[in-house]
Parts: structure tokens; sequence; C-alpha cells
């Protein structure tokens, strides 16, 4: 009877986890539009769209990834933030290219990620969940960046990899700063520290991965919001989306969404900025799997201070 009942519960733990695993699986593909509302603009001004993309990590035979990307195009933003990790194969490129489509036409900003420049490779997913011990993989095949950059650049969009960059949006000026990868220690701060343009009508940060020594810079520098990627929302959470893993330094309750920096900080406070984290809408090939963290994109309206 005992040897019976261990059976019975070794059973029914495999058919819990196989049916948690599917779900996992089938949740990659069933990505999200979130609309968020952020007061940033001056009084009087238009609220402007602001389109916020991370994480494609795509490869070629991601047809219904790809069918959904293009059909963003339609929600007609004024303006795009991609935060990085566009590709996830050598041969990607041609699917980023298509999946984005008509928002190449859109005016747009840029930085780049990990995974944009090294493929993916197979690792322990226990890693995520273990203190960081600061490898990172740099020695594996590079990808095609450089020819994405240069087909983004044809587009019009601007590069912010370590960069400051300003243009208008339907009568609204920005001002921008970006880093490269922060994970890889690609972000070169000094490069775009100093105040933000204070006679710009909006300031943002842009950067691949959220880590605190980049956010920290952008609110002393006065940009009125950053927007950053690379968490995947934690990518596998607790029921409610509680995140166990950011895979930076920034602690897991400001794993994606809106929020500010720092955490308890208001607005309008001198050093202080909102910050919104994309949860991104891939994951490695390796680990094609998300668990209570759907794929999503974020239309951010951009709103009247006050």
């Amino acid at each position: 009877m005992r040897t019976r009942g261990v059976t019975g519960l070794l059973a029914a733990g495999t058919v819990a986890g196989l049916a948690v695993t599917g779900h996992a699986v089938a949740e990659t593909r069933r990505f999200e539009l979130r609309e968020v509302s952020v007061p940033l603009l001056p009084p009087g001004h238009a609220p402007l769209r602001v389109l916020h993309l991370s994480d494609l990590h795509l490869t070629p035979g991601q047809h219904r990834k790809r069918e959904w990307v293009s059909s963003l195009a339609g929600l007609r933003p004024d303006l795009v933030v991609n935060t990085g990790d566009n590709l996830a194969h050598r041969d990607a490129l041609p699917a980023v290219l298509e999946a984005l489509g008509g928002l190449l036409d859109v005016p747009g900003v840029f930085v780049l990620g990990s995974n944009d420049y090294y493929a993916p490779v197979l690792k322990n997913p226990l890693r995520y969940l273990l203190p960081d011990d600061g490898r990172r993989n740099t020695t594996s095949e590079q990808l095609a960046w450089r020819e994405m950059k240069a087909a983004y650049d044809e587009a019009g969009w601007i590069d912010l990899s370590n960069e400051r960059a300003a243009f208008a949006v339907n009568g609204t000026t920005f001002a921008f700063a970006g880093v490269d990868d922060p994970h890889l220690e690609y972000d070169r701060l000094d490069d775009v520290a100093g105040l933000a343009d204070p006679t710009a009508d909006v300031r943002l940060g842009v950067t691949h991965a959220p880590y605190l020594r980049v956010l920290d810079q952008f609110a002393r520098d006065g940009y009125d919001a950053v927007l950053a990627g690379h968490t995947h929302g934690g990518q596998v959470c607790l029921p409610g989306g509680r995140a166990l893993t950011t895979n930076c330094d920034l602690e897991p309750a400001r794993v994606a969404g809106l929020h500010r920096h720092p955490a308890d900080s208001q607005p309008g406070q001198p050093g202080s900025t909102w910050l919104h984290v994309s949860a991104g809408l891939g994951t490695s090939p390796y680990a094609p799997v998300r668990l209570w963290c759907r794929p999503e994109a974020t239309l951010l309206t951009l709103t009247s201070r006050g």
C-alpha cells in the first residue's frame, strides 16, 4: 500500500510538472500590449504615443511573433524606443527587419543588448536564480549586430549606445542619452554624463539592462524617465507575476512596469526619475518558457505634467 501511494504521488507530481511546463511554453506565444500613461510633457502639449520594444530574441522560425510585432505599426506611435536583444540566431536579421516593418518609418532610438552581439548558448537555467558570478557569454559566434545597426541607421533610427541625441517629435523636443549594454559592462557613463538639456520638453534615458549605476546617473542628471529591458519580467515567476530574479542588481519588485527611481522618490523630486522596464517579447531559444509573465510590448502615452 505504501509503495502504491508513493507511486501515485510521483505520478501526480509528474503530471503537474508537465502541465506547468506546457503552460510555460504556451505562454511564450501569448503576446500582450500593455498601455501606460506617464506625465512627462509640459502643460499644453498634445499627448504622444511611445512604443517601447525590447528583447525580441527572434529566430527565423518564429512567424507568430513576427506577425504580432508587425501589427504594432497599426498603433501609429509617434516614437519607437528599442532597448535591445533583437537577435537570437545568426540568420535572424531579415526576420527582425520584416517584423519591425512599418515601425522603421517612425522616428526611433535604440541601444544594443548582449544577445545582439553574441549567439545564445546552452546554460544551466538554475544559474539565473543564483548570485551573479560575473560570467558573461562573450566567446560564442558574433551575430549580425553591425548589419542590424546599419539597417536601423538607414531607416533613421538613432543609435544611443554611449551617445546623446536630440530631435523633435510632433513639435515636442526630446533630449536623449543612452548607454551600451551594462550587463556586458559596455556602458561608458562618462561619455553621457552631465545635466540633461534643460531646454528640452522631455529628457529620456535609454539602456538595455537597468543596472542601478545607470539609473542613478540618469536620475542625478535630470532625465525625466529611463526606459530599459533585459529582465524578461523575471521570465519564470510565482503566481501573480512575482519575480524571483531580475538578472541584474535591480530588485525584483521593479522587474517590469512603471516605477520611480529611486524607488521611494516622488515626481518632481530632484535626483529622481520615472523608470519603465519592459518584460520583453522573447526568451533564449534554449529556455523557451515563460510562467506567469506574458511577453509584452508597451505603448506609453506621454501626457502633460500636473
